[in-house]
């Protein structure tokens, strides 16, 4: 669930401009946890594209399935924190897939029916992108699943040296590729200028259940993709 838009384009640099803050990427803790749900209340869970299209908050402040996905194996030492000032600015939330993984996907089953709705989607993606059948000589990759940096500071590059700090991680545990869902257009295209390659792509508009549009996010969200790229070791 790589969502959020961590590209948008900064103003270009001026000699009024303010330098801008250093910031360094940390391995997450289980320490962090009540802070990074903090940061993913206010740049994450609420304008993330299906979120709200499909009112995921509607009437409520959060929603603890997806804080409770959001973090779990929070202390794996695969989640990343962009931190400027003691403050954490932006988060890369990954994991591990080894192949044949999608047999063990069980059909999501939440009492918060909108947020099982996302999940739904999620697996069919899963399934009908099927990652490891195109790159028939790996067996091991890294799944980036929430990529958000703080709103105001976007453009920054934060975005890019959370990836870059993943790609080690991935490259340290011998996986073969990264990838990720993306169900923002701003993640999408910030993935392909760092060089990953869309290998499936489905429109809002044609996924249905019972006949029925599920979701209508607002443009330009027009798809959810998968995006990956080779680890070179």
């Amino acid at each position: 669930m790589s969502v959020d838009s961590v590209s948008t384009p900064s103003t270009p640099s001026t000699p009024c401009s303010p330098p801008a803050e250093p910031f360094s990427i940390e391995v997450i803790t289980a320490g962090d946890a009540d802070e990074v749900l903090r940061f993913l209340r206010c740049f994450f869970i609420r304008d993330e594209p299906l979120n709200h299209s499909i009112g995921l908050l509607d009437g409520k402040e959060t929603c603890p399935e997806l804080e409770s996905y959001s973090i779990k194996d929070l202390d794996s030492g695969l989640n990343l924190k962009a931190v400027s000032n003691g403050k954490i600015i932006g988060v890369c939330l990954n994991g591990i897939l080894t192949r044949g993984y999608l047999e063990e996907i069980e059909e999501a089953n939440c009492e918060d029916k909108k947020f099982e709705s996302i999940l739904r989607l999620l697996d069919h993606v899963a399934v009908q992108s099927d990652i490891f059948s195109h790159f028939p000589d790996v067996d091991k990759a890294m799944v980036v699943k929430i990529l958000s940096v703080d709103s105001s500071l976007r453009g920054r590059g934060i975005a890019k040296d959370l990836m870059n700090r993943t790609r080690d991680l991935a490259r340290e545990l011998g996986c073969g590729i990264m990838t990720a869902d993306c169900t923002s257009h701003f993640t999408a295209r910030a993935l392909k200028k760092l060089g990953f390659e869309c290998i499936y792509s489905l429109n809002y508009e044609d996924y249905k259940v019972n006949g029925e549009v599920v979701f209508t996010p607002e443009t330009p969200h027009a798809a959810v993709t998968v995006y990956t790229q080779r680890i070179v070791k």
